[in-house]
């Protein structure tokens, strides 16, 4: 026999008992969409983690904190550092920062902002993607750019009441009214002599503002010097980076060779799948650093197994849903008994008789575990509709944005899929090794 009649035989049996069939179908359909939806919640909420992690950190980005020494301890990063890591393979570029050690407040005429204050190499920062909102980069000493918030905290000194809006900026009524490019602000900057604060202003003329945040909730209120500007500052406080030392702290210095350390130092890697390889090297020459990709392999190592047991306890559906196809089944051959004696009787092999039941058993579990698919993808978007209503409505809470809480990647239906059709041709086998064994003669006589 053909394996096209045998599928048309299979189809002919299957219409007999439509009723029976249909509820087997049913239950396997249930099953399928109850381990898809179970699943699919582990695989939404992950997808909202990870989205959450990379939109608030650049995934090519690599921090690095300091390198190890011999006792054990860690010292601050130099040129020399910066040096070898802009030389390890596949690396963007290589950013660092030195901040003012002390409070940074600006002025331009009746308005005044604090803000913190960076020494930044823009070079390298624009190689790692930085960009302005408006205006150009510094090209004297005494030129400066400011974080794109900056602007918008510059606030009058008039003691006023409810000074900020609710987005944390000033309103606009007591906020500085000008474009600040190529305007002139005053830094104020400090010392502590004979036991009293002695102040010093210098004026930097701002000609960048920064581009604003990818976040809402973040801001940006940095002022970026140059070096000449610290070193004036440095020797005016006497101390590295302008610390402000109390009367019983002794000078600090510099190391032996009075050279830069810097505060802040990150590589940006070419691409995402370089990461891995850069940290691995930066970890062999004894530096200290951090990855978002270090992070991303714990959480995806934690929603992993959160998946494969939602899995498992979704396969315990189709398990049940095998029993129906068991039963079906095994109804189906004492009623074909007949038919499988004249098939016999007529030379048919063992082998496909046995084949014609393991294909109908197929076809009940395929089709259950399509309509429970497309089910499944219908409860997956009238849950992340109605879960984020429910909660409003039960709890008066707004959900996080963005979050998903039920995602069905293609990988999920197939897994479904194969686990159903592996059940079912389980729950099938003994059934069709019973039709094998039917004798011809009792089956003639429709006895079984």
């Amino acid at each position: 026999m053909k394996l096209r009649d045998q599928f048309r035989f299979v189809r002919q049996n299957m219409k007999k008992n439509k009723t029976r069939v249909f509820m087997t179908i049913l239950a396997t359909a249930m099953g399928c969409a109850f381990l898809i939806v179970l699943a699919s919640v582990g695989f939404g909420l992950q997808k909202s983690v990870v989205k959450e992690m990379l939109e608030q950190r650049i995934v090519t980005q690599i921090d690095v904190h300091g390198k190890e020494v011999k006792d054990g301890g860690f010292r601050p990063i130099n040129i020399k550092d910066i040096q070898v890591l802009e030389k390890v393979g596949k690396v963007k570029a290589v950013t660092r920062k030195i901040m003012l050690q002390q409070e940074s407040t600006y002025k331009i005429g009746n308005y005044q902002e604090g803000a913190e204050t960076y020494v930044s190499h823009f070079p390298s920062e624009v190689k790692a993607g930085f960009e302005l909102s408006e205006g150009r980069l510094p090209k004297t000493e005494n030129e400066v750019v400011v974080g794109y918030d900056f602007p918008l905290n510059l606030g009058t000194t008039d003691e006023v009441e409810d000074l900020y809006d609710n987005k944390g900026h000033v309103k606009k009524k007591y906020r500085y009214p000008e474009n600040l490019i190529d305007k002139k602000l005053d830094l104020t900057v400090k010392q502590l002599k004979n036991g009293k604060h002695v102040e010093k202003k210098l004026q930097l003329t701002v000609v960048g503002i920064g581009k604003k945040p990818t976040r809402e909730w973040m801001q940006d209120r940095s002022v970026f010097i140059s070096d000449q500007v610290l070193k004036e500052i440095e020797s005016f406080t006497g101390t590295p980076n302008g610390a402000i030392l109390g009367p019983d702290e002794p000078q600090q210095q510099n190391p032996e060779t009075n050279e830069r350390i810097y505060d802040e130092v990150k590589i940006y890697a070419k691409n995402m799948e370089a990461v891995q390889g850069i940290v691995d090297q930066l970890k062999d020459k004894n530096y200290a650093t951090y990855s978002v990709v270090n992070e991303l392999k714990e959480i995806n190592m934690v929603f992993t197994i959160a998946k494969a047991g939602l899995i498992f306890i979704g396969t315990i559906a189709i398990l049940i849903a095998s029993i129906g196809i068991y039963n079906t089944m095994t109804m189906a051959v004492t009623e074909r008994a007949p038919e499988i004696g004249i098939m016999k009787a007529i030379g048919a092999n063992p082998k496909t008789i046995k084949r014609i039941f393991l294909l109908e058993s197929s076809y009940i579990g395929l089709i259950g575990a399509v309509i429970g698919t497309i089910v499944s993808y219908g409860i997956s978007y009238a849950v992340n509709f109605s879960i984020p209503l429910i909660i409003k409505q039960a709890f008066g809470e707004e959900m996080p944005a963005g979050l998903t809480f039920s995602d069905i990647p293609l990988i999920l239906p197939i897994i479904c899929i194969v686990i159903c059709y592996v059940v079912t041709i389980i729950s099938g086998y003994r059934p069709a090794q019973r039709a094998v064994k039917v004798d011809v003669l009792k089956a003639l006589r429709r006895e079984v």
